[in-house]
């Protein structure tokens, strides 16, 4: 590249998970290069690459926002622009935007075992000409997220090309949309489907959210009224810390108390929904899941906002599935017909894990669900490679704020024993393995045969537990028996890491068939 033909620390994406990770590579470890590449022309990831009406987090931000950058907002659930601002001034106060080249897409990668580094292939995208460079570097380290920012998913609907109206998908939503005094359906019922509804009504004639199964929906205050309190009496960074604990203690106690007690946690949802809706409005019907609270995520609506649009009559949802669309709309199982001008698929992701890398370890192509993920962060068998992601049930960043920090408390860990690779290794080649994410979430179960895998105990499991995390990850030590290191002169050996990493899976494999047979 112009300016880097090798880093010790090549970053894929510039959103909130790569800046975040720049920042502690300069705090902690600032002896080491670093280079973000961002396949974009902007920075922000997610937060700028939807436009939806009302885009915005679905975890407060004093818990979704760096823990070393205080969120200054009056808002606690916070619009995306403000997000971005924020992910951005991060980025600019401690110029990590001078580290990052846009236009950038990592293509492939593959590990030297005998160099012990990394070659990357990079699509250079400039005024329409597109290029491949390449750049080494020491570790490579995915900040891309699990998601396909290309293209969205619809599922196939049928006859839909009958539709004489507009069919849009969230993650590709037109500058130019005009939905004045239109009638707009919006299927779903994620948070994309909950944000959409009450962020449209000011100009639509009626909106309807159809869905095929009811989602759990929880009215939370936008604004925190304890956080203001302690920003008005106490130092800026003191009261963000009192109140990111506060909301971190909350977050958890809910979760546990979903988990542990499922029917009790469902009886209280659907008192405040029942209490925030019409008189008669058929709760159970829309309102509630044939699942319990927490297996998949539950939606939060700042100040009630989706449940006031339905109670103004604005908006209304419809449970039913669809049979077919025609000239005038959506035709459902029950006979009845959504007329409709504009059709919002607002139906999930497609996941991709790293930006659709292509990984190598010496020419070899890396099957990704041959690999068991190591501390939520490596993979079996694949040397010097790290990733983030972040929880499924709670705030995203507080995971990936610790991942990083671990990351670079390994990174001074081996530069201080003169070590230059590390590659997790199995304990056993019958070691049982499970699926990566336990998430019934559709977008991700309709991959899970495709992704890493993990274990049932540490360090070979996915951890959604904070304190666990900030126990493991933060306090804990950086190596051990399953974290194989090497010096310079000594030569990873992947071979055999490898074949212990694919018997293990297959082991497991045959044996859950077993048990169904």
């Amino acid at each position: 590249m112009a300016t880097a033909k090798h880093v010790h620390t090549l970053i894929v994406g510039a959103g909130l998970s790569g800046i975040g990770l720049a920042y502690y590579m300069q705090r902690d470890c600032p002896d080491k290069s670093y280079l973000i590449l961002e396949s974009r022309q902007r920075s922000g990831g997610t937060w700028d690459l939807f436009k939806y009406p009302g885009i915005r987090s679905d975890s407060d931000l004093f818990t979704f926002g760096y823990e070393f950058k205080p969120w200054e907002d009056k808002k606690a659930i916070a619009d995306g622009q403000d997000i971005l601002k924020y992910i951005r001034e991060t980025a600019s106060e401690n110029k990590i935007d001078q580290h990052i080249r846009y236009g950038r897409k990592v293509l492939s990668a593959n590990w030297s075992s005998q160099e012990q580094c990394w070659t990357v292939q990079i699509e250079h995208s400039n005024s329409h000409v597109k290029t491949i460079e390449e750049v080494s570097c020491n570790w490579l380290f995915s900040a891309a997220g699990y998601y396909n920012y290309d293209k969205g998913y619809t599922p196939e609907f049928p006859e839909i090309e009958h539709f004489k109206g507009q069919v849009i998908h969230p993650q590709h939503w037109p500058e130019d949309l005009d939905y004045q005094g239109k009638n707009v359906v919006i299927i779903g019922s994620g948070a994309t489907a909950v944000t959409l509804l009450p962020a449209m009504t000011d100009k639509t004639k009626h909106i309807t959210m159809l869905q095929r199964t009811p989602t759990y929906v929880m009215s939370m205050p936008q604004s925190d009224p304890i956080a203001n309190v302690l920003r008005a009496l106490l130092p800026k960074r003191l009261a963000y810390k009192l109140t990111r604990n506060k909301n971190i203690n909350i977050s958890r106690l809910i979760w546990r108390l979903c988990q542990r007690f499922p029917k009790f946690a469902r009886k209280i949802i659907r008192h405040s929904n029942k209490s925030l809706l019409p008189k008669n409005y058929p709760v159970d019907q829309h309102f509630n899941p044939p699942y319990n609270p927490w297996d998949q995520r539950l939606c939060a609506v700042p100040d009630g906002d989706l449940f006031n649009a339905i109670s103004d009559g604005k908006a209304s949802v419809v449970t039913d599935t669809i049979k077919r669309f025609n000239e005038e709309g959506i035709e459902l199982a029950s006979g009845e017909t959504l007329k409709s001008d504009i059709v919002v698929t607002a139906t999930g992701l497609n996941v991709q894990l790293f930006g659709g890398i292509k990984l190598h370890v010496d020419n070899k192509p890396v099957d990704l669900s041959d690999t068991v993920a190591y501390k939520g962060m490596m993979l079996s068998s694949i040397p010097n490679f790290a990733f983030a992601i972040g929880y499924t049930n709670s705030s995203w960043t507080l995971k990936v704020g610790l991942l990083c920090e671990h990351y670079c408390r390994l990174i001074k860990h081996m530069s201080d024993n003169n070590q230059a690779a590390a590659c997790p290794e199995l304990p056993s080649p019958t070691m049982p393995t499970r699926p990566l994410l336990d998430f019934g979430a559709g977008y991700v179960q309709r991959v899970l045969k495709d992704l890493p895998r993990q274990g049932f105990e540490a360090p070979w499991y996915m951890s959604m537990d904070y304190k666990v995390d900030l126990k493991n990850l933060r306090h804990g030590p950086v190596t051990d028996e399953n974290l194989k290191l090497y010096p310079p002169s000594i030569n990873v050996d992947v071979s055999s890491i490898k074949n212990k990493t694919i018997n293990s899976t297959q082991q497991h494999n045959k044996t859950k068939e077993t048990s169904a047979a």
